[in-house]
């Protein structure tokens, strides 16, 4: 029921109200080191609605050629209700939402772990993100520390549509005023995180559409040990500072060359791309080869951003099959699982990438150091995803 309110008229205040520079406030977001304590439940704002144009879009600009995500038809002859979010979008979103509590004074994304998709989000669906801190370690005075968190994406209906862990490196607050933390007796929501988690599915029916994928990417396709080459790059150019916002991502690191020309390091200069965004690209430019007949992006983990991307840079990406075997029940007649290690480059070709270095652009840079290796400067992304992909007959 609407009210119709009369307000007095707007007149000109600013010449009558004394300016006092005492009151002034410095609003800032994220945490501090000390600020994240296990067991602290984080419910973030603004939650975020998925628009049918904004999800095509999302997977327009991002390359990725699963028709689930583009093609409302497709995705209902598929046993979906609509045009299904892209999980690149999804991912983007339920993280970003996040960064305002969660990462906006982080140094450093360390990975992304154990992330699962549990049920599709369509059209309208709204989702909101909460996170958890897990765990925090400190290395010593004047020196960052760890925080483990879990983050949940839950919809409308409180469903969870993703969760996932994830590390980040964070400063100590040091002699800098405080942000704002949970106060100490503050009742903590509950976080419905879903442990031996099940998939919702729709009902498959028995003739899937056909003709409107590529030929090489059946479940058929795929033998452990295989290596795909990804055919295209894709430069990165100023466009990802608003994209950044887009996807709800308030880290000045990402679009204010003020804040990150002020770093010092090899974070300083330009703003870095946001790393969701990279790996939707790289995802995108391997989706004709791996994902195109994918029916489900199970979920991913051992994530790590080896090197940042600036605009201007040019990324490609290359998968490795790590494993391909029979769905559950009786979904094996018609589907299979892949599981596939997708690295990311930049400023060279994949081609030239893995002429260069070969079998190491598959190694974890971390592990390199005790293996008397070098790490490889053009390596950007590692990282492991599940599909579970239509089988031809």
């Amino acid at each position: 029921m609407s009210q119709a309110v009369r307000f007095q008229a707007q007149v000109e205040l600013a010449e009558t109200v004394p300016v006092d520079v005492q009151k002034v406030r410095h609003p800032h977001y994220g945490r501090y080191l000390e600020e994240f304590v296990p067991g602290q439940v984080f419910v973030h704002p603004r939650g975020f609605t998925f628009f049918p144009a904004r999800m095509e879009a999302f997977a327009r600009t991002y390359m990725q050629c699963n028709p689930l995500y583009i093609n409302d038809q497709y995705a209902k002859a598929s046993g979906f209700s609509g045009l299904v979010a892209s999980p690149q979008m999804v991912f983007n979103v339920v993280l970003s939402l996040g960064v305002q509590n969660d990462s906006e004074k982080a140094m450093a994304n360390l990975g992304y772990y154990d992330a699962q998709y549990l049920r599709p989000v369509y059209q309208l669906d709204t989702i909101r993100s909460l996170t958890k801190v897990m765990d925090r370690k400190e290395r010593g005075a004047g020196k960052p520390g760890i925080v483990t968190i879990r983050t949940l994406g839950l919809n409308q209906n409180d469903e969870v549509v993703l969760q996932y862990e994830r590390k980040i490196m964070v400063a100590g607050r040091g002699d800098r005023p405080p942000t704002t933390p949970l106060p100490p007796s503050a009742t903590m929501p509950a976080f419905p995180w879903v442990e031996e988690a099940e998939v919702l599915l729709p009902d498959f029916p028995a003739r899937l559409p056909a003709g409107l994928t590529g030929p090489n990417s059946w479940f058929e396709d795929f033998s452990v040990g295989d290596i795909i080459v990804h055919a295209n790059g894709r430069t990165i150019t100023d466009e990802h500072l608003s994209l950044t916002y887009e996807a709800g991502n308030t880290h000045p690191l990402h679009f204010d060359r003020i804040f990150s020309a002020g770093l010092s390091g090899k974070m300083s200069g330009d703003p870095i791309v946001y790393g969701g965004l990279v790996f939707a690209w790289l995802e995108g430019l391997a989706s004709r080869d791996v994902s195109e007949n994918s029916v489900w992006e199970l979920g991913f983990t051992e994530g790590y951003h080896t090197q940042p991307s600036i605009g201007g840079d040019t990324v490609a990406a290359l998968s490795r099959v790590l494993a391909a075997e029979d769905a559950p029940g009786a979904l094996g007649a018609r589907f299979g699982i892949v599981s596939f290690q997708l690295i990311g480059v930049k400023n060279i070709t994949a081609a030239n990438a893995f002429a260069k270095h070969g079998g190491d652009l598959f190694i974890k840079e971390n592990d390199k150091k005790e293996m008397g290796k070098e790490k490889i400067d053009e390596k950007i992304f590692e990282i492991e995803r599940r599909l579970l992909i239509r089988k031809r007959g």
